[in-house]
């Protein structure tokens, strides 16, 4: 079963690689398109910083996904570094168990928003885009996240639970 896990997990992990590459790739595209317009033919599109910033907003949340899986978040882990193996592994758990809760946290109180973007159909001001989409990437991102620190833990207890010395067998 953890095979089938871990094979979705890379499906998953293909798909928003590639979401972020593409908005990365629309982005810069997006702004070179603008900047020879602005300097070379005097018109600039003038909802172009908008849309870079959507783009950028779902690159960034759907990139987030491989990092999570990977295990390589930024932290504050100098001192944790120095602790003895066991403290370093319990404090390693609770950081990821407060991780996933912050991530759950921010999708159940992100959801009324796009909930309210979606029923009154706000758009953008220059783009006139429906901002449900950009927002509703946050805590999309988030809950891939979470997911996939949650994958990510079950598949090392079961490890280390193969492992000889492991408490399964």
């Amino acid at each position: 079963m953890i095979d089938t896990l871990v094979k979705g997990v890379n499906g998953l992990l293909a798909v928003t690689r590639t979401l972020a590459v593409i908005f990365l790739s629309l982005s810069v595209v997006l702004n070179f398109a603008n900047i020879i317009g602005r300097y070379f033919f005097s018109v600039s599109i003038s909802w172009a910083e908008e849309i870079m910033l959507f783009l950028m907003v779902g690159c960034v949340f759907f990139g987030s996904c491989a990092v999570a899986w990977q295990g390589r978040q930024i932290r504050m882990d100098v001192v944790v570094a120095m602790l003895p193996p066991k403290i370093r592994e319990a404090l390693d758990a609770l950081a990821e168990l407060t991780f996933i809760a912050a991530a759950i946290a921010v999708t159940y109180f992100a959801w009324p928003v796009i909930q309210q973007l979606a029923e009154f159909d706000e758009r953008s001001q220059a783009a006139n885009f429906p901002l449900v989409i950009p927002q509703a990437m946050v805590p999309l991102g988030f809950t891939l996240m979470a997911l996939l620190v949650v994958i990510r833990l079950a598949t090392q207890v079961h490890a280390r639970g193969r492992r000889p010395g492991g408490s399964h067998s």
